[in-house]
């Protein structure tokens, strides 16, 4: 199993000072999430080959792996151009993933959820064309149902990444969005099973609450999503239980610390959160 931080709190720190701050905090694993000097959200890749290869060698020498890179591409837009853009986009990661080392990447199914027939369409489309490049470079592609996607649902989630058909598609649980997704994560995590490879973690509210009362957007009706990462313990996710199904499923994947709320401490709350991941590992 791989513990791991999503060092997007930090994404200020330069890029080849990243890996001796993440083993600093005591991380063996970092997970690459969008960052301006790398992959930045939703637009080509800005890093060349020459700082690809710098940055293996700062993690080899902090004894810091990658255990994904994570971009973000609107892959399912409806937009034609914007897709075959995203999918342009998507081949340079590919390869600044297989330049690193690295086998795995995480995404999101992006597309709009008004519009989720012709978001799927758009989907599928670009794994035509991405899928045999994946296959090509024997990188593994994780996907997760996010907040405001065309698929939000988990339990829809699994079952589509089923119908991808491929061994190198699995599903990734995040916790922060447990309460988007069916607010189900032991039921959801079980429907996986061994689809299961990757959970994010960090904690949220229940957007809803017992009342469908707890935040109050206006206007009235708006479509909005409201969650949070927070440290594990500052929200309303039963970690007890998730991590109790986890254990239950044999998980052996990776666990990413995903906190994104506290800037002013991401210190502390990236030390917290490594210990509480620990804590719950150290009952497997």
């Amino acid at each position: 199993m791989k513990i791991a931080l999503d060092p997007y709190m930090f994404r200020n720190v330069p890029l080849l000072e990243l890996p001796a701050l993440v083993a600093e905090l005591g991380y063996e694993w970092l997970e690459l999430s969008p960052r301006e000097d790398f992959t930045p959200f939703f637009l080509h890749p800005r890093v060349d080959d020459g700082t690809v290869q710098e940055f293996r060698k700062a993690l080899s020498a902090a004894g810091v792996g990658v255990s994904s890179v994570l971009p973000l591409y609107k892959w399912s837009s409806a937009d034609e151009d914007e897709r075959q853009a995203a999918v342009r986009y998507w081949k340079r990661a590919i390869q600044i993933t297989s330049d690193l080392g690295v086998d795995v990447m995480n995404s999101e199914f992006n597309g709009r959820p008004e519009a989720a027939d012709k978001a799927e369409s758009q989907f599928w489309r670009s794994m035509e064309e991405l899928l045999p490049v994946f296959e090509r470079e024997g990188i593994k592609l994780v996907l997760e149902p996010h907040p405001d996607d065309f698929i939000e649902d988990g339990h829809a989630a699994v079952d589509f990444i089923r119908g991808i058909n491929s061994p190198l598609v699995s599903f990734l649980y995040c916790a922060p969005h447990t309460f988007h997704q069916g607010d189900d994560a032991p039921g959801i995590i079980k429907h996986a099973g061994s689809l299961l490879t990757h959970v994010h973690l960090a904690d949220s509210f229940n957007h809803n609450g017992s009342s469908g009362l707890r935040y109050i957007v206006n206007p009235p009706g708006s479509p909005v999503r409201i969650h949070q990462h927070l440290d594990i313990g500052q929200g309303e996710v039963d970690f007890d239980e998730l991590f109790r199904e986890l254990r239950a499923g044999g998980f052996d994947g990776t666990l990413t610390a995903c906190v994104f709320a506290w800037e002013e401490r991401a210190r502390e709350s990236s030390l917290f959160m490594r210990d509480k991941i620990n804590e719950y590992v150290a009952g497997w």
